[in-house]
């Protein structure tokens, strides 16, 4: 009986230890598999690149809403993925045309207004599903939705819109960073910004937004020129759990653009804070500080708007307009959302500034409107004679889009 007891024991150990072993090795082909999925390449991506038309057209119009620049998307469920269940997107845009265009030609009463949206059903692109904000079809008053009314605002100052993204940490609202800007002369091209805001829409809420609430905040360094001040807003990445993101560290990132150089900062903080401009945290080339003047770019020759992008491989896409205005399309591989980031990857040539007076601008992704294996990318264009442009060419000021698709 002690040799059967025996032998009973000794067969379980080896086969424990057989199974424990099994377990180990297993384990570690999992580790290994997850270091070869996690490319840590920043100078090569395999991809293909076409013009999105139905997206482009989807912005052709010529009643009401007619044209704008500033466009980015904001998925209105849980998941910002498009592989998931129906969902809803938000677009909001900045100056914005809105009149009639009859045979190709402008007609008298049109108007240009500061800010304004855009809701569509589903996240396909179907005219049908898609209604604007301010329009003459939705609205007998024609006028910009968003207005700084904080201490600061001087009569005629308006909003430009930056991005936004629904916070599910605090009651679902929608929150959209605001550029406070005011004009320095009757002349085209003469305006500074005087401030930066956030912009709290209550989930549900529709236009005309009344009850929306607007908060200053200490996010923008003023430089002595335009070009060299600092400001919050050009993009975000909610890399939360409800996002359906790769490797969620429970953070909002939150990217600005910084100087003549155009270098990307970067600030993140949890989404629960999101109203808590003390607990924003800065990357300062070592670590996170408090405070937008510790903030070191993390990258150059970036776009006033912009997207950052987790790729199925682990790496990270930022998208762009090279040097903000230009006929190129750019992306830069990260390891992590706030870098390092590798060289320019040339992406997409504008064929819009053939056009002497025409120029192409602020690119960014759009992951909520893109199937799996590939991104949608938008840009703007716009003219320096704008007026005159816009009388000889109605169509020309709306965004454009192309479709990459992975390899």
């Amino acid at each position: 009986m002690k040799n059967l007891s025996f032998r009973f024991l000794k067969y379980l150990y080896i086969h424990l230890l057989i199974l424990f072993s099994n377990l180990t090795v297993a384990q570690v082909l999992v580790e290994n598999k997850g270091d070869k999925l996690k490319n840590t390449d920043l100078t090569r991506l395999s991809f293909t690149v076409e013009e999105a038309l139905d997206w482009t057209a989807l912005f052709d119009r010529t009643s009401g809403w007619f044209g704008a620049d500033g466009i980015f998307s904001i998925p209105l469920i849980d998941r910002e993925n498009a592989n998931t269940s129906k969902k809803n997107v938000l677009f909001i845009f900045s100056d914005t045309m809105i009149g009639d265009i009859v045979n190709g030609k402008l007609q008298n009463g049109s108007k240009m207004v500061h800010n304004s949206v855009a809701y569509m059903e589903g996240n396909r692109a179907d005219r049908d599903e898609i209604h604007f904000y301010p329009d003459k079809k939705n609205s007998s008053e024609v006028g910009t939705l968003f207005t700084p009314e904080t201490s600061d605002a001087q009569k005629g100052d308006y909003y430009w819109l930056g991005d936004g993204f629904v916070n599910h940490s605090l009651k679902e609202n929608i929150y959209i960073f605001a550029y406070h800007m005011r004009n320095t002369s009757s002349k085209e091209w003469s305006f500074k910004q005087v401030g930066n805001a956030l912009l709290v829409l209550e989930k549900d809420s529709k236009p005309p937004f009344k009850n929306y609430k607007e908060i200053k905040t200490p996010f923008l360094i003023e430089g002595e020129e335009e070009t060299e001040s600092s400001s919050l807003g050009a993009g975000i990445f909610a890399n939360v759990q409800t996002a359906d993101v790769p490797a969620p560290d429970g953070y909002i990132y939150v990217y600005g653009v910084k100087g003549k150089s155009k270098d990307l900062i970067v600030a993140r903080v949890l989404p629960e804070n999101f109203e808590n401009f003390n607990q924003y945290r800065f990357w300062d080339g070592k670590g996170w500080s408090a405070g937008i003047d510790h903030a070191v770019g993390i990258t150059d020759s970036v776009s006033n708007e912009l997207s950052v992008t987790p790729l199925k491989d682990g790496r990270y896409a930022l998208v762009f307009q090279i040097n903000g205005m230009s006929d190129t399309i750019g992306l830069r591989l990260g390891l992590s959302p706030y870098g390092p980031f590798g060289p320019i990857i040339n992406v997409w040539t504008c064929e819009e500034p053939q056009h002497k007076n025409y120029f192409t601008y602020n690119a960014k992704a759009h992951p909520g409107l893109s199937n799996p294996g590939e991104l949608i990318i938008s840009y703007n264009v716009n003219a320096f004679d704008f007026l005159n442009e816009i009388s000889a060419n109605p169509k020309l000021y709306r965004p454009r889009f192309i479709r990459m698709k992975f390899e």
